[in-house]
């Protein structure tokens, strides 16, 4: 699940957005920060928020749980994975919310939002499916 809280775009707000989940120790693996074109507003939007306390201060911090599920995929990357990816949701009839996506070294991390949990299940499958590594015929 992703949070969201939109925020005025002006500097230290991301860092007064992010301060009361690090007080509790709340361990982030995706931080999206966005201005809204042609406006002073934005958007911060985070995953995961777990357990109670930090549950708790996001929600007094302004922090709202959206309805989508999310999807966290790690691995070793290699050209043409992306597609591969893109490819296996869309045959499956699997709709993507939305995708941020990495690279850093050879290594890959990519955030996929799916409308439910059914998509998100199903989509792990498909996607461990296409991330094997092929086998190189002799």
């Amino acid at each position: 699940m992703l949070w969201r809280k939109e925020l005025d775009n002006e500097p230290g707000t991301l860092a007064s957005a992010l301060e009361p989940l690090a007080t509790v120790g709340a361990d982030l693996q995706l931080v999206m920060l966005y201005r809204f074109p042609g406006l002073e507003k934005g958007a911060i939007e985070i995953h995961p928020v777990s357990g109670r306390k930090a549950t708790r201060v996001a929600q007094s911090s302004g922090l709202a749980a959206s309805s989508g599920t999310v999807l966290l995929v790690e691995g070793d990357n290699r050209a043409g994975l992306g597609y591969t990816f893109a490819k296996a949701l869309g045959d499956a009839d699997i709709n993507v919310s939305f995708l941020m996506t990495q690279v850093v070294g050879r290594k890959y991390a990519a955030v996929l939002g799916f409308e439910n949990d059914a998509d998100a299940t199903k989509a792990a499958t498909l996607l461990k499916r296409a991330a094997a590594p092929t086998r190189k015929r002799k």
